[in-house]
Formats: structure tokens, sequence, C-alpha cells
């Protein structure tokens, strides 16, 4: 908010003008005209020395320039001019569909895939406060980890939730992104978006991923899909708390179709830093509508000028009848 002194008639400033002349008057003629009393000698009154009268004498000349300057003033108009600003953002629906697999725990990641992805989801909800986000989780099947939200706090505490153990395993690639469709075609939202995040291939699910692929098509939604694994072979943990050296595989022509065919990006994170540019770069790509009004407010500011000017005038009026008060 900006305030802006301003006056609705400035040209009325020019009377200030007039003042000018008024004290040329004063000064050569005005103050010479006092009454006067002729007496046979003043020696007796040289001994009493300059009252307060004589000091103050042309005290009522100064403030009624002052009320002259005053009223012009207000007449001038003054007004502050408030500047206020409506800014009304369209955010974007966004399900975060994320594989929680076993496969997950891999440790090409630090210090596994599954927290490497939470630490950046979380990142990513943070760096987006007008949107709302929710999450699917999926495995062998899928569930709905957190409905749509703006609740920044209930969000990223369901999201540190998140363990590869709570749902059957295997890869259900279909129905995490049928169930995040689900969420989202009855959004009002003019841009919704699904990232969805997987380290492998489809093994499981009631639904094709292709053919949730063409439902989100249809409704309009894009899919951005992640396929997350170093290249070749990956240290996956075992039930007897060793690590094994594993081949790393995942559909990527699977992911990059769902992609293109929902006017998606196909994106691969080899490791943590590649994953947390994937979701800068989608961040980028997924901006904001912003649309900004601005519009002014004024506020009359001329009655402590008028008021100024009657005080002052009330002053000078009292000076007049009970300290400077002439003998008729």
């Amino acid at each position: 908010m900006i305030t802006i002194p301003k006056f609705e008639y400035p040209e009325a400033l020019y009377l200030l003008l007039l003042l000018v002349p008024y004290i040329v008057w004063y000064i050569v003629w005005g103050a010479k005209r006092k009454p006067s009393l002729q007496i046979s000698t003043i020696m007796p009154l040289k001994k009493l020395g300059k009252g307060v009268r004589y000091y103050i004498q042309h005290l009522p000349f100064i403030i009624r320039c002052f009320v002259l300057a005053l009223l012009i003033l207000a007449i001038a108009r003054p007004r502050s001019r408030e500047e206020f600003e409506k800014v009304d953002t369209e955010g974007i629906d966004i399900i975060l569909s994320l594989d929680v697999s076993s496969s997950m725990l891999a440790r090409d990641f630090k210090p596994d895939r599954i927290s490497a992805a939470k630490d950046i989801a979380i990142q990513f909800v943070a760096e987006r406060p007008s949107d709302r986000i929710g999450v699917v989780v999926f495995a062998g099947e899928s569930f709905v980890q957190c409905p749509l939200t703006t609740d920044r706090a209930a969000l990223i505490n369901l999201i540190k939730d998140i363990e590869t153990d709570l749902i059957e395993d295997g890869t259900a690639i279909g129905n995490g992104l049928a169930t995040a469709i689900n969420r989202l075609r009855d959004s009002d939202a003019k841009s919704r978006v699904v990232i969805l995040l997987t380290d492998g291939v489809n093994t499981r699910g009631e639904v094709a991923p292709l053919t949730a692929a063409d439902i989100a098509k249809m409704y309009g939604i894009r899919v951005y899909t992640i396929g997350v694994g170093a290249n070749g072979m990956a240290p996956y943990p075992t039930i007897y708390g060793t690590l094994v050296n594993m081949p790393v595989e995942i559909d990527e022509p699977l992911l990059k179709d769902i992609a293109k065919q929902t006017g998606g990006q196909y994106f691969r994170a080899t490791d943590n830093t590649k994953l947390l540019e994937i979701y800068k770069e989608i961040n980028q790509m997924e901006k904001n509508k912003t649309l900004v009004d601005s519009f002014p407010i004024y506020k009359e500011e001329f009655f402590p000028y008028a008021l100024a000017a009657f005080l002052l005038l009330m002053f000078e009026l009292f000076l007049k009848l009970f300290v400077l008060r002439r003998i008729p």
C-alpha cells in the first residue's frame, strides 16, 4: 500500500502568491498605522520599559498570514491516495503418486529411494503455497495418503509417514495413476497435474497404465512421470540386513508413453541431485497464474487545514480583545 499526497485543485495554490503583496503592504504602510496620543513629555514612560504588547504587536498579522495560507491549502482540497492491490492467484491441483514397493528401499539414493523421494516431495510442496496438493501411494494396490489440501503442515506430516510396508508389495502403476485421476476428475481447477514416481515395471493392478493415461487425457490431466534408479546395478537390502546388487529395471517406454499421451513429460532420476532438479523443473513448468488488480482510494485531508485556520483565527481574536486591545 503506497500513500501519495495530492491536491485535487493544485491551481488554487497560486493564491498563495497574494500573500507577497499583502506582506509588502503591511511592512510599508500597515505597520505604521497606529493610534496616537499627544502628551507633554514621555520621560516618565521611558522608565517603564517595553512591555509584552510591544513584542507581540505584529503577532496578529503573522497569524492572519497563516490563516490565509491554511484556507488556501484547504480550498486546494488536499487528499491522500492509497493504492491497493488485489492479488488473485489461480492455483493448480496436484497429486503426487509415489511408488512404495519394497524396491524403493534400494540404496542407490541417499539414504534410500523412498526417503529421498519423500524429502524432495516435501521441498516441492513447501514451494507451492497457492496450490492444492494431495498424495497417492501405490505398490501392489493403491490408496489416498492425503486428499487435495492447502494445509501444508498436515500434508507434510502425512508425507513423512509414508513407508514401504503400508500395503501389499508389487508395482501397480495403472492403479496408482487411476487413483490420482479419481481425485482430480471433479476438481474445478483449470490446471490439474499428476506427478507419478516409480522405480520399476508394472506387475500388478486391475487398471492398465495406458488405460489410466487415456482417462487422464479425457479429463485434461497432465501426467509427469519420473523413473528413479541408478543406471545398471543398485544395492538392495535383504531380510538378513545385508545388501545385494541387483539390476535396475524401469519400464521407461511405458512412462514416456503415459507422459506423451497426457501432455506431460518423462524424467529419469539417477540420484538425489537429479531428482531435486526434476522437481524444480516441474515447478517452473507448472506456473501459477497471478492476476493483480490495483485501484486507488482517496481520503479527504482538508479538514485539519480548515480547523487549524479556525483555531488561529480565534487566537487572533483573543489577542485583539484581551491582550492588544486599543483605546477607541
